[in-house]
């Protein structure tokens, strides 16, 4: 390149300066395209390099070829219940789904549900039931992996598990308080997603114990964040509904805000957002703690603040959360999970 004796040396060593600088970024610009790396700087190396990984992911509904099933209606069906939130996501009652169209739908994704509960004291003796009647009816036909935490590993039963289906027995410290226990549900679950659950699951329920299985629990209660609506509750209006009313708790509720109260004893969907929920309220949990507040019903008080924040994609009616002392209502044509009659006084640690 020939430059004109009149350009002056300071211009002329702009001009190379600006060559060169092009040319640097140029190389550099498809090196990287090359290797196929993308430069970052430390802090987003260990951000990269710490965040989490889990199997849950968005899947098509593919329904396999000839299959038979009863053509669906946008007229008839259930007249008695609602069947959607606002937001537009499910409530699932029988009648409002055909089985046999769902699990063909889910089943063919070769999926993993994860299964939690706690036998903590005394309440290790509602595990038996729990477990064999889950056998009987919960995710029948799917890959399921029961996580029980407890402090006496040595009263767990035997149980035998479907093909497909496996139990780990977790140890866990006891408490004087079961509102202690109850607390402590969530930063448990949250840490044994972190170092086990999110390579093993692709799904999770966390279940109470002390409850049995009554009918069908199937593929129809998938989904990204699952809730149940409690039995006691589904009848009232929001300003009876028993939900943390101090300010100064991280899971207040005003009287004039809240959809449905959900039951503490079911919490569902991919592990990730499970786990992202588990963190929230454990966070929640411990802010509390900090400010000697403990909420009106621990885990299910912070449930419903997350919850009212944070919509679940599907809700269960109370046919997946039922009370053996309740008579059956009307609406409610299935019991497919219910808590046990029990005397708080005896499997309690304290009342």
């Amino acid at each position: 390149m020939r430059f004109s004796s009149n350009v002056k040396p300071h211009v002329l060593l702009l001009i190379v300066g600006t060559i060169l600088l092009l040319g640097y970024v140029y190389f550099n610009f498809f090196s990287e395209r090359l290797n196929g790396d993308i430069l970052i700087n430390e802090d987003q190396k260990s951000t990269s390099l710490s965040r989490l990984v889990f199997r849950s992911r968005v899947r098509n509904m593919v329904s396999p070829e000839k299959l038979l099933y009863k053509q669906p209606s946008v007229l008839v069906g259930r007249t008695d219940v609602v069947s959607v939130t606002p937001w537009l996501a499910p409530i699932v009652w029988e009648g409002t789904f055909d089985p046999v169209l769902v699990d063909n739908i889910y089943k063919p994704m070769n999926l993993t549900v994860a299964t939690t509960v706690f036998a903590i004291g005394k309440y290790v003796r509602f595990l038996q039931d729990f477990l064999e009647t889950a056998e009987k009816h919960f995710m029948v036909g799917f890959h399921v992996r029961y996580y029980v935490f407890t402090d006496r590993p040595h009263d767990v039963p035997s149980v035998n598990l479907s093909q497909g289906r496996h139990l780990s027995v977790i140890q866990v410290p006891g408490s004087n308080r079961w509102q202690e226990i109850s607390a402590r549900r969530m930063e448990i679950i949250q840490t044994t997603i972190e170092r086990q659950i999110r390579r093993e699951a692709d799904y999770i329920f966390c279940l109470d114990v002390d409850s049995k299985f009554h009918a069908r629990w199937g593929s129809e209660s998938l989904g990204r964040l699952v809730a149940v609506i409690h039995p006691g509750y589904y009848e009232q209006t929001r300003d009876r509904f028993p939900y943390e009313r101090r300010p100064a708790s991280t899971a207040y509720i005003p009287m004039d805000e809240g959809d449905y109260y959900y039951g503490g004893a079911m919490i569902g969907g991919f592990v990730e957002d499970v786990y992202t929920l588990t963190k929230v309220c454990r966070t929640r949990f411990e802010e509390d703690a900090g400010n000697s507040i403990e909420a009106a019903w621990q885990e299910e008080s912070h449930l419903n603040r997350y919850l009212l924040d944070n919509k679940p994609s599907k809700v269960l009616s109370p046919e997946y959360l039922w009370q053996d002392f309740k008579a059956k209502t009307k609406e409610v044509k299935v019991i497919r999970f219910s808590g046990v009659i029990k005397n708080y006084a005896d499997v309690r640690p304290n009342v």
